[in-house]
């Protein structure tokens, strides 16, 4: 795989704010989001089941992509699953908390709009809280993006808040940074998945984890590269 610059991408004034918001708060997000999957079993479930799904496809179906991976979390965990997984994400700052602790597995900085990969190379994308930077206007881009980056019959995750106003996040952990988060409907996102070529599986919907800090339901789609 090949490094990207965010700023070289004909993108990059959608995409800088995004990544300067998460440079600045990258190591006081790693600490605040460490054990989220314990107070919300279901996302681990979720993932557990997308990583059984991959797997069924055999030993040789390729790897695993977490796509705005983080600081790493939902990639070390795919890992601990048994999938052969790498990160990627915009942020640099966010890639070396996810280096430091996720020492045996390969990051990457580049953007979901401009994947630095080969047609077909994937066996399965996650998307975790990372479409909701993205534009209404550049979802079918970035879903068309996908699409060819994974093999056919490849698995998709996605997970992502639930509404239909942004929520706009302004110092948080007393940094001097603001960035909006989108929020949206998974009926929207399922008709731009299908219209990318996807076979949605599933949709699931679960209230809010006030343990996790969450004021939005949550939604997860499953989705096949037809």
């Amino acid at each position: 795989m090949t490094q990207t610059t965010p700023d070289t991408d004909t993108d990059a004034d959608t995409l800088r704010p995004t990544r300067v918001f998460y440079d600045a708060i990258a190591e006081d997000y790693a600490e605040h989001f460490r054990d989220v999957l314990v107070v919300a079993p279901l996302d681990g479930a979720l993932l557990a089941a997308f990583a059984e799904t991959v797997q069924a496809a055999g030993p040789d179906a390729g790897p695993v992509a977490d796509l705005g991976c983080g600081p790493g979390r939902i990639t070390g965990h795919l890992a601990s699953l048994g999938l052969p997984v790498f990160g990627l994400d915009l942020s640099e700052g966010m890639l070396a908390v996810a280096r430091r602790e996720n020492p045996g597995l390969r990051f990457h900085q580049g953007s979901m709009l401009a994947l630095p990969l080969a047609d077909g190379a994937l066996a399965g994308a996650v998307s975790w809280y990372s479409t909701i930077h993205t534009p209404e206007e550049k979802l079918p881009d970035l879903f068309a993006e996908l699409h060819r980056v994974l093999a056919p019959g490849g698995q998709l995750l996605l997970a992502f808040q639930v509404g239909d106003v942004p929520l706009t996040l302004e110092k948080p952990f007393g940094r001097p940074v603001s960035l909006d988060f989108e929020r949206r409907r998974p009926e929207r996102m399922a008709e731009l998945l299908t219209r990318a070529g996807f076979d949605v599986r599933s949709r699931t919907v679960r209230e809010p984890e006030e343990a996790a800090g969450e004021s939005a339901p949550q939604a997860f789609l499953t989705a096949t590269r037809t």
